[in-house]
């Protein structure tokens, strides 16, 4: 094992835990949405494992077809450039269409109280829902998709750091050095992502967050259609 190839090893593992670590995007959307629509632990890992699978190898095979082409490494950080322009759009689309129908659910969802009169005389207040069970089968119906819309998101969303690990080693023909570069990012990458939303997870279990429930979704949407921003006007 050359010390060429432990400080790529070494590089690509930081690097894909400081790019997973600062941007929100790898891990918020599973995190708020795994609260809102109320997936086990188990549903939600294997959801954030599958996108986080396609977000690497979607840069992968484009790094590999770059290397098997000849294209230039600042052609294909061109191409990742905008894939993540459109990842970003789409979280902020994605969001902002979740927000409003989730405050749409709550508005429909207030509850309410109604008063009982009984053949005693006697009167009391029944907190109400009206639609709360004609509102689940929508949920539920509407929740089938969501895992798609992030996974297809997630394959748009480029990992830009990787063209340049693979692209470095591919141009001394070590084929071994570039995928073991890669799988070593990727599961730095993949692992990161999952520890930070099980950690997450595991902490929101613990905080009174009952009274929110109602305005769970809303929230869900406006922090991806935040995160989408990030990406877009901030550069995260």
């Amino acid at each position: 094992m050359s010390n060429e190839f432990i400080i790529l090893a070494g590089t690509a593992a930081t690097i894909g835990f400081v790019h997973t670590i600062l941007g929100p995007d790898h891990y918020l959307p599973f995190i708020v949405l795994s609260k809102a629509r109320r997936w086990s632990n188990i549903k939600t890992a294997v959801i954030t494992l599958l996108c986080g699978i396609g977000h690497v190898l979607s840069s992968v095979v484009l790094g590999f077809i770059g290397i098997a082409i000849g294209i230039a490494v600042f052609r294909l950080e061109a191409v990742e450039s905008f894939r993540g322009e459109l990842a970003a759009w789409f979280l902020i689309i994605f969001g902002f269409a979740y927000s409003v129908w989730g405050i749409h659910q709550a508005i429909r969802n207030r509850p309410h109280e109604h008063f009982h009169l009984h053949e005693s005389g006697d009167e009391h207040l029944h907190p109400h829902k009206h639609i709360e069970d004609h509102s689940h089968v929508h949920i539920s119906k509407f929740g089938s998709l969501t895992p798609w819309i992030l996974f297809i998101i997630f394959v748009f969303g480029p990992c830009e750091p990787l063209i340049p690990l693979v692209m470095y080693p591919a141009a001394k023909g070590n084929m071994i050095t570039i995928v073991m570069v890669t799988a070593i990012f990727g599961l730095t990458t993949v692992g990161t992502m999952l520890s930070i939303v099980w950690v997450s997870l595991c902490g929101l279990s613990m905080l009174p967050l009952r009274k929110l429930e109602r305005y769970s979704h809303a929230l869900a949407g406006l922090t991806i259609f935040l995160c989408g921003g990030a990406i877009k006007f901030l550069g995260l």
